[in-house]
Order: C-alpha cells, then structure tokens, then sequence
C-alpha cells in the first residue's frame, strides 16, 4: 500500500512558462530512463525478493520515484503555462496542446507513449540489481542533460535534487548487491574453463587472462561518508 503525502518530496516552481522545455522535461515522465519507468520496474522486481531487508529496500525506491513523477509533472505543468497554444510548443509536445489540456501525458520528449517494455524484471537479484544500478546512472545522465539546457534557476534546482537522489539510490541498489554475492546468477561465477578464456581479439591468436584462476562476479566498494 501506498499512502499519499500531499506535499511534494521538494518545493516546485519556475521562473516562467517555457513549452519547449516541458517537452524536453517530458523525457523524465515517459521516457525509458524516466520515473514512471523506475518506480514500476523496482515494484515489479519487488514480487520475487524474499530478502525482508532488501525487498524493503526496492519499495521505498519504488515509492521515492513515484513522487519524482509527481515532482516532474508538477514542473511540466506549470511549464506549460495556462492556455493551449501549439505553435510554442516543439513536436514532441504538441499533444498537451491538442489533446490533453496542457496535462503532462505519458510520454517521453519526442512524443512517443510509455511502454511497459522499458521495464527489466528477470526475477534474478543480482541481475535485476546490476539493471537498477545502470538505471540510476542513466537517469542522472539525462539530468545532468536537461539541467545544461535551461537557465531557469527553479527548474535547475529541482533537477539538482532529483539527479543527486538517483545517487543515493545507485549507492543504496550497490550497497544491496555488495550483499547478494554469492546467490542467483553470481553462484558458481567463474568455475567453467570457457568463464576463464579471455580473447584478445586486436591480436589474433593471443588470449589474455590465463592467469586469472580465480574470476570474481562485479563488485563494487562500500560507499564511505566523509567526516562532518
């Protein structure tokens, strides 16, 4: 269950309204990197966790996300201004002004509608872990693109906080994994003679790697928080 807060996770405003940009803005609603895309792949995900811990985890993620949504909606929205008018919008936001009365729509910044095949569930922790991870990197990367294209300061200073909260949940989907090694897909992880084979193809002939006898499943560090 969820419940809902009617206040959004950070304020939300701008400067003024720019339908360009909130087509641009639209990629975090329906895009393949987008919220909408996140919180129903870490819910999805979640069915198959036995961990209690970790399924704890994936969900309030889950959750978290589905409030960016609304942060980001509630940007495009006010983005788009108070009256229809097409011809100031770019093409992939025509139809907020045709169709939808201005209401963000599911879909990312070329107009194309969100499609639950964006959605990674393989029902293996460790690979659906690896999934989120990427995710997360992905989704900042996209910020990080749409913070350079705006000068609006609110819009910047909602996208600060929304690219260092898919930091904190990249940290935390490592930490998760950090905790799975050994289980799933990562079991019995470099065992066949053909897992340790590694071809050094700009040098026909040459394998590299015999010596590693011991091949490790990807691991990352603990993240360490600096003294205050």
């Amino acid at each position: 269950m969820f419940k809902h807060d009617k206040n959004l996770l950070e304020m939300v405003r701008v400067e003024r309204p720019n339908p360009n940009y909130a087509a641009l803005l639209q990629e975090q609603i329906g895009g393949p990197h987008g919220e909408l895309k996140a919180g129903l792949q870490y819910l999805a995900q979640s069915f198959r966790i036995q961990d209690p811990a970790i399924k704890d985890i994936f969900l309030d993620i889950a959750a978290e996300e589905l409030s960016h949504l609304e942060m980001v909606c509630t940007a495009v929205n006010l983005l788009n201004g108070h009256e229809p008018q097409a011809m100031n919008a770019t093409i992939g936001n025509v139809q907020a002004h045709v169709t939808t009365g201005l209401n963000p729509f599911y879909s990312n910044a070329s107009g194309q509608v969100w499609t639950a095949s964006y959605i990674e569930a393989t029902g293996d922790l460790p690979a659906d872990l690896l999934s989120n991870i990427a995710a997360e990197q992905r989704a900042k990367v996209v910020y990080e693109y749409l913070h350079r294209q705006i000068a609006d300061r609110y819009v910047r200073q909602m996208i600060d906080f929304l690219l260092n909260r898919e930091e904190a949940h990249n940290t935390m989907f490592r930490e998760c994994f950090q905790k799975v090694q050994g289980t799933g897909s990562t079991q019995d992880w470099g065992v066949d003679k053909d897992a340790r084979l590694f071809f050094n193809l700009s040098t026909p002939g040459n394998y590299v790697g015999s010596s590693l006898h011991d091949p490790q499943p990807p691991s990352f560090s603990e993240p360490q928080i600096p003294p205050q």
